[in-house]
């Protein structure tokens, strides 16, 4: 498939700087997992500011719901279907180095992914064949069964594509998550920008393991690798089996297993006592958020400064290098992780403590 852009225009956003405590603060607040309506969300909330580093942070302007235990009260492993994500509308806007800045609405896009998105949401990959349909962007794209995702051969006749994103009062990391399975939020801020071949061929080599260890177990999602720290301590877990539990139906088809998926699958067979989760519609100036977020593991529960991050993924880009990006786990579509990790985090005024 391909399209003609009809424009030009501003092309990309240089990186800016950051500080040591930007840093650490980026690794406290990753993931958007953590659930507790204290001094953690609401410096997590406020903007990365080199000015106002030290300063105690604005409370948080948030409507969590009331904690919702896993198991439930009486014994059951169904969660209320009663929250929802928005649909999806109006401007948005998505940037091509070197060939321009290019607007959409929403509400117009479709999914090429109708096996994994609810119709009304899709990915940010769709954005892209949508403005190569409406804007002209000349766009060379296929999908990769090995990679199970598709696969931006060229744009404007240039290769070597990848693409960085980040939601409501976020900031650019890097990743290593396939485009077509990222959702798609309003005020999603995303850019596309030539990358290193040999980086794009490792991420590409990672999904192509994906699929042959997902293949090689059946289809049954296991992780091989799962890690939950607390300040009680570390338990690991080995070939951890994964099911759906449906948790974002609202957004995503019943049988998509996402990162949230890993604990409530360990606490239903026994291995963890106690999930608890809170839904936020905002966080600060993070809006909109519409996502459940892991308030309590066992006996650790989110409370103050404190509470879980997590990420998953390839072990070759853990952390910063993909896999400790700003996607809520009840959203993030794990195909087959090697591994998952969730970890407990402090974040007091002008300082981080592990």
């Amino acid at each position: 498939m391909s399209k003609r852009r009809s424009h030009e225009g501003t092309g990309d956003v240089p990186a800016q700087p950051v500080s040591r405590r930007q840093f650490i603060k980026r690794v406290a607040c990753g993931s958007l997992v953590l659930g507790s309506a204290g001094t953690l969300l609401s410096a997590c909330a406020a903007p990365v500011n080199p000015e106002a580093e030290g300063q105690a942070a604005a409370p948080p302007s948030e409507n969590p719901s009331q904690l919702i235990p896993f198991p439930a009260e009486d014994g059951t492993w169904s969660l209320p279907g009663s929250n929802s994500g928005s649909i999806p509308a109006g401007p948005g806007e998505m940037q091509i180095a070197n060939i321009g800045a290019f607007p959409f609405e929403a509400s117009q896009v479709k999914t090429l992914r109708p096996d994994i998105f609810q119709p009304g949401h899709f990915s940010l990959f769709d954005i892209l064949v949508h403005l190569s349909e409406n804007r002209g962007i000349a766009l060379d794209f296929h999908f990769d069964e090995q990679m199970d995702t598709h696969v931006i051969d060229a744009i404007d006749g240039h290769t070597g594509w990848w693409y960085e994103a980040y939601y409501s009062n976020g900031w650019y990391e890097s990743n290593a998550f396939r485009m077509d399975m990222y959702p798609y939020k309003n005020d999603t801020t995303m850019r596309l920008d030539k990358t290193q071949g040999k980086r794009l061929n490792l991420i590409y080599d990672s999904f192509r393991e994906e699929v042959g260890r997902l293949a090689g177990n059946g289809g049954k999602v296991i992780i091989p690798e799962l890690t939950v720290r607390t300040y009680k301590g570390e338990r690991e877990f080995q070939g951890v089996e994964v099911t759906a539990h449906n948790v974002r139906s609202d957004v995503l088809k019943p049988g998509n297993v996402t990162a949230l998926d890993a604990l409530l699958s360990l606490a239903e067979r026994g291995d963890l006592s106690q999930i608890g989760l809170t839904w936020h519609e905002r966080i600060g100036q993070a809006d909109p958020v519409d996502s459940y977020w892991v308030s309590q593991i066992d006996e650790a529960r989110a409370d103050g400064g404190c509470g879980f991050v997590y990420e998953t993924g390839p072990l070759a880009f853990s952390g910063f290098g993909g896999t400790h990006i700003h996607i809520p786990s009840d959203t993030r579509i794990t195909l087959s992780p090697e591994y998952a990790l969730w970890f407990w985090i402090c974040l007091g005024r002008g300082r981080v403590g592990f």
